[in-house]
């Protein structure tokens, strides 16, 4: 199957070691850093999400219009627009990036983080909220005459979208958890489904939790499996390891000194959302995990977002990813500390090994047919 890749569109060059070096959103900042991603190999950019971040939508209708061949992720969450409006404004990115677009619905994990743009219901109503949501957009993506919809928290009567995605049947719909709930929802509407890097045993059996979810669903697919790392290579181990923990030092002095990539706290120290709390319980349990898999970095930052590592030299880091890929995983998120220097990096020495190893496998699979590849990884 083929194998895509998924970069960062950071409005800004601040990270978790490194302080922004100017506006919370510097367009030259932002067409070079997609720029780097569309020229050394990456597929699409996510265009993140954050209550007082710069508006991702007109960010990536910014890039979109500039460059020719990078897909866009856009992040969105439900709580801070009605779905006709949402719809609206997706069906015209989708025009502006000539069918480029995919949508990744965030339902939210943290109470203080929804309630700081009026959020206040509960995890488990967040989810249904999201679910019910998705599934207007849809209809709206899809439907030439009007119609109603009465839902559990959205009533309209009489609407019709003038603007129509150029995407057919529709642009895809990316969605994101690790709790029984989220599994319910992103089983039920997801076209991709993601995950944070966990060990390949417990990633797996996250991918048999979304299986099963579709299933009970009643889907006769499944969503496309994609996961997140923050990989950190060198030219060797040794220097891959020194890298490593000169990393973790950079993000704990920055915490240290109060610095965030927001500039300002996340919130409670002990997360909320399931995601988070399974790389807390993970990076509690060991720090290195089968190939490369390494969770000081998910420890330091509380387990924020996606925040395990893969060390290791270029070889080492691809043939890790491989072995995600042999789980069913076809789309690998990668973002570094260094923003631009890292996407370069990984896109030069990481992606053009994974992309050759994937392209054997399936030409061996294509002579075979279709039993199982074992694979050799080295």
């Amino acid at each position: 199957m083929p194998v895509e890749f998924l970069g960062i569109a950071a409005t800004n060059d601040g990270s978790e070691t490194t302080p922004r070096s100017g506006a919370a959103f510097d367009k030259e900042y932002t067409l070079r850093l997609a720029r780097a991603h569309e020229d050394h190999g990456w597929d699409r950019v996510l265009f993140a999400y954050g209550s007082g971040s710069p508006d991702p939508a007109p960010a990536a209708a910014y890039i979109a219009s500039r460059l020719d061949r990078l897909q866009i992720l856009l992040a969105h969450r439900p709580n801070v627009s009605y779905p006709t409006y949402a719809a609206k404004t997706f069906a015209t990115l989708d025009r502006i990036s000539d069918g480029r677009l995919t949508v990744h619905f965030i339902t939210g994990g943290n109470d203080q983080e929804q309630g700081r743009e009026g959020d206040t219901l509960t995890k488990d109503e967040r989810y249904a909220r999201t679910r019910e949501y998705i599934q207007i957009v849809k209809r709206i993506w899809t439907s030439d005459e009007p119609f109603d919809h009465e839902g559990e928290h959205y009533r309209f009567h009489d609407f019709v979208s003038d603007v129509r995605p150029l995407q057919r049947p529709r642009p895809g719909v990316s969605f994101g958890g690790s709790s029984p709930a989220a599994y319910a929802a992103g089983g039920a509407e997801a076209d991709i489904y993601c995950l944070w890097g966990e060990p390949l045993a417990r990633t797996a059996e996250q991918i048999e939790a979304v299986k099963a979810a579709a299933k009970a669903a009643g889907r006769t697919d499944v969503p496309r499996i994609q996961v997140a790392f923050r990989p950190i290579i060198a030219p060797t181990e040794e220097l891959a390891w020194e890298k490593a923990h000169r990393t973790v030092a950079a993000i704990k002095a920055r915490q240290g000194a109060g610095g965030s990539v927001t500039g300002r706290h996340s919130g409670p120290t002990r997360p909320q959302n399931t995601g988070s709390q399974r790389l807390i319980a993970i990076a509690e349990a060991g720090e290195r995990y089968d190939r490369a898999l390494w969770t000081p970095t998910a420890a330091a930052t509380g387990g924020a977002g996606n925040s395990n590592a893969l060390v290791g030299t270029p070889e080492t880091v691809a043939r890790a990813l491989l072995d995600y890929y042999d789980l069913g995983v076809d789309i690998l998120s990668a973002r570094g500390y260094d923003l631009l220097g890292d996407a370069i990096d990984f896109g030069r020495e990481v992606i053009p090994i994974v992309r050759e190893e994937v392209a054997r496998r399936d030409a061996a699979r294509a002579v075979r047919g279709p039993q199982t590849l074992t694979a050799v990884n080295g």
